[in-house]
């Protein structure tokens, strides 16, 4: 299945279970030309040297949780993370196509970012291992509109339904619909650079 496809198969299985309401449907945007890079169409460009370039835009750290459909909780560490719109609210996450948890997401239908604070580094790793038991000892209650884990501790949070999923090379960019949310004033942020946690100097 073709990139393009992976993103059509997901809204429409959305639509079919009613996470996307049949009033509002999610209209992909045009498909572009999808054809096969040609050898010299690439960029010589080393897959170490970009991501070490990257990785000097420092970033805040996001769990993305969602409750699946046997009522198991369900969650992975994403610093791909930014605010997209204010009318609508919408925010946007990336994520891996070889992700095993975006499926559990996507029939799940909405999910809660929880913006990690300061002291959250080794909740982050727990939550970037793949195969783990990713939410043992780890304590959370729900997000009022979709029930998704609402993380203790972690300063701010935002609770989403899935409004639209596109494709971006190896990763789908997922815009989510902003339901409620909450901040603590007081939280400081968790903050990722050239593969290190950090944290903000006031």
């Amino acid at each position: 299945m073709g990139h393009a496809g992976m993103a059509a198969t997901t809204i429409r299985y959305l639509r079919s279970t009613g996470a996307l309401p049949a009033a509002e449907p999610v209209e992909a945007l045009p498909r572009p030309d999808l054809r096969a890079v040609g050898e010299d169409e690439r960029v010589p460009l080393d897959p170490a040297e970009f991501r070490r370039v990257l990785g000097h835009f420092a970033s805040g750290v996001t769990v993305i949780t969602a409750t699946t459909a046997d009522r198991s909780p369900a969650g992975f560490a994403c610093q791909s993370f930014a605010s997209l719109s204010l009318d609508p609210p919408l925010i946007a996450f990336m994520v891996a196509r070889t992700s095993t948890t975006w499926p559990k997401i996507a029939e799940a239908g909405s999910f809660c970012v929880n913006i990690l604070g300061a002291h959250q580094g080794e909740l982050c790793r727990g939550f970037a291992v793949s195969g783990a038991d990713k939410f043992a000892g780890v304590d959370f209650d729900e997000a009022p509109v979709s029930g998704a884990p609402r993380l203790n501790g972690a300063p701010a949070w935002l609770d989403c339904t899935i409004h639209a999923v596109h494709t971006g090379g190896d990763h789908l960019i997922v815009v989510g619909r902003v339901n409620a949310l909450n901040a603590d004033e007081d939280g400081d942020p968790l903050l990722f650079h050239q593969g290190k946690f950090g944290q903000f100097v006031r």
